[in-house]
């Protein structure tokens, strides 16, 4: 099947031998993201609050180079290194998806 590579310098450039995202089709696959500006900068070290804000800036960020926004995700997978921090994350995760088109979700 033919894709697109999806790059983007409004998010962190890969760290390793993978793209932002792969558009196949009708769907677009976006790769994990995790706290770092487009610089490339750790944000928010030890600021769980601050780090959920720029992973999900940066996820906006890879959609919008792929043509779609939040509301066209349908899952999402959450990585917690404490789940004492789940809290904050969804509070915070709520302000970037609203509780009636939020897309499919597990928390590991």
């Amino acid at each position: 099947m033919p894709h697109q590579v999806i790059l983007t310098d409004q998010a962190p450039a890969p760290i390793g031998p993978y793209s932002q995202a792969i558009k196949a089709g009708n769907t677009l696959y976006v790769s994990g993201q995790i706290p770092l500006s487009a610089a490339g900068q750790l944000v928010g070290d030890g600021d769980v609050a601050a780090q959920t804000h720029q992973v999900l800036q940066n996820l906006t960020a890879v959609l919008k180079a792929g043509g779609l926004a939040l509301t066209d995700v349908v899952k999402c997978s959450i990585f917690v290194k404490d789940l004492g921090n789940f809290a904050i994350i969804n509070q915070i995760y709520g302000t970037y998806f609203e509780e009636a088109t939020a897309p499919a979700r597990e928390t590991v």
